[in-house]
């Protein structure tokens, strides 16, 4: 139950992301739900293999190049779908940052019972 909870918050999330942020378009609200699921599954199964590659650069940088990991990942999801769009890389890691402070919100949310 948490699990479509959370699926249908960052599917609103995505739309009012793609009204607010410039470069991010969502054609609508039902395909931001499907974003939103693309997403979950990209970082649960690709983000961690990239993360694990890319390690000796993110530990040279100070953790700065997993935000490149993670806008490399919202750019994948945009490659694979026709109804979401973005517009570069800046783009791109300033989604991945904003669903990130989101989806940690949520996460303490969802575990306060």
């Amino acid at each position: 139950m948490k699990t479509l909870i959370r699926i249908v918050l960052n599917g609103v999330f995505i739309f009012f992301l793609s009204q607010w942020l410039p470069g991010i378009t969502v054609s609508s609200l039902e395909a931001s739900f499907v974003v939103a699921i693309v997403l979950g599954i990209l970082n649960a199964l690709l983000a961690p293999i990239l993360h694990l590659l890319a390690l000796p650069v993110t530990i040279l940088t100070l953790g700065l190049f997993a935000l490149v990991v993670n806008g490399a990942i919202v750019l994948l999801a945009d490659a694979l779908m026709k109804s979401f769009a973005v517009s570069g890389w800046l783009m791109a890691i300033v989604f991945s940052i904003i669903m990130a402070v989101f989806n940690s919100f949520i996460s303490r949310t969802l575990n306060t019972n």
